[in-house]
């Protein structure tokens, strides 16, 4: 019996390699190419103060921006704020973005999620809105970490070996390839509902 089709396209690769522009860039060929879609989601986006980076911002699909993480942030609140190497990550600031992206919707024909990594994580909503979001059986364009030292977070590991998920390493030599690869594969499932 034949499996079927993906619907899960989960990106990964290690930092820096353009998770996040593949994503973006699959999602404007999409919109280019086929503007009826509704697509809904949301990507992460580095804050830069000159050549530093300083934070990490959430972006919805319709250009609404909230913080994720910060490394100058120093209010009352953010003493308690779970900490990532030298990032205060914003709980509720993601969550008030990304959450209400991750509804499933009638009429909706993808999810973009970028990315399903330790800051998001954080939130205690996030992982189970994103599994109703697999079990939903409504594409997927995701990013996730590379394994850390061999361990994956809990949550990715369960995506990542999740039976309908097609997972992509990134490298610079591949990276085209892949961008056209599941642009396609997500044309082809669009095109048949």
């Amino acid at each position: 019996m034949a499996t079927a089709p993906s619907k899960c396209f989960l990106v990964t690769g290690p930092p820096g390699i353009g998770k996040t522009t593949l994503v973006m860039r699959v999602l404007e060929s999409l919109k280019t190419c086929h503007p009826h879609l509704n697509i809904r989601g949301f990507y992460t986006r580095e804050v830069r103060e000159g050549s530093e980076r300083v934070g990490f911002e959430v972006v919805t699909l319709d250009g609404r921006r909230g913080t994720l993480a910060s490394s100058t942030v120093s209010s009352t609140q953010s003493f308690r704020w779970p900490i990532v190497g030298k990032y205060k990550v914003d709980v509720a600031s993601f969550e008030s973005l990304a959450l209400p992206e991750l509804q499933i919707k009638e009429g909706t024909d993808l999810f973009i999620i970028d990315e399903v990594g330790k800051m998001e994580l954080f939130s205690s909503s996030f992982f189970p809105a994103v599994l109703k979001v697999l079990e939903s059986n409504i594409p997927i364009l995701a990013s996730i970490p590379i394994p850390k030292f061999g361990r994956d977070i809990p949550g990715v590991a369960r995506l990542r070996n999740h039976p309908g998920a097609a997972v992509f390493t990134l490298n610079t030599a591949n990276r085209d390839a892949i961008k056209e690869n599941i642009y396609n594969q997500l044309v082809t499932l669009l095109s048949n509902h």
